[in-house]
């Protein structure tokens, strides 16, 4: 970590923390009033995101519906597979309310930083305590890639857009193993919604299929 002095912020970006047993006892002895931001989505969608990474660094792993279910004929999803795991989102939180308090955790939509970039970075600024200068006018949304793109300051240069390892076109899945994995998440999904005090709704989307 970089060495930080008064006034300033450090942030740091690791999306495997969350998922990982270790990262909340580690954090918390380093500096336990960190605050911490997650960004969450719709679990189910998240896991096709997850496949198509995958799919696109080794294009001969089996498809998406063979890698979800430990026996597809009786409806055995293999929650062990990590795609999946990962959604689980109550599962991992568990961990991290035992060290830090909610008041230090923001969690912020994944679908509501793409369709509304600016509302969920005005929660994201006062959580930090930061003076909101990200408003509506430094995004514009890029409809090649599906996500919005951030304007340099006075256009003092290109926008910066999200890498080519997002925005990725998904595979198309059977909509019979989505309509199982929502309901393999619902109730993962409830006490998700219960513990953050936040409903984010994932059960009201109209999935890809």
């Amino acid at each position: 970590m970089p060495r930080t002095i008064d006034g300033q912020i450090t942030m740091e970006k690791t999306p495997s923390y969350f998922v990982t047993n270790e990262a909340p006892q580690r954090i918390h002895s380093m500096a336990k009033d960190t605050k911490l931001i997650v960004v969450v989505r719709n679990p189910v969608t998240r896991a096709i995101s997850d496949y198509t990474q995958t799919l696109s660094k080794k294009p001969e792993i089996p498809t998406f519906e063979v890698l979800a279910f430990k026996n597809r004929t009786l409806g055995l999803i293999d929650a062990s597979w990590s795609a999946l795991r990962i959604g689980i989102y109550a599962l991992h939180l568990e961990s991290w309310m035992q060290y830090f308090p909610l008041s230090q955790i923001l969690f912020v939509s994944g679908e509501h930083l793409i369709s509304n970039p600016a509302e969920e970075l005005a929660k994201v600024q006062e959580f930090l305590g930061l003076r909101r200068i990200i408003t509506d006018k430094h995004f514009y949304f890029n409809k090649t890639k599906g996500f919005p793109c951030l304007k340099k300051p006075e256009d003092t240069g290109a926008p910066r857009c999200l890498g080519k390892s997002k925005g990725r076109t998904h595979p198309k899945i059977d909509p019979d193993v989505i309509q199982r994995l929502k309901k393999f998440y619902k109730p993962f999904n409830a006490m998700f919604y219960q513990m953050t005090g936040e409903d984010f709704q994932w059960e009201k989307e109209e999935l890809e299929s």
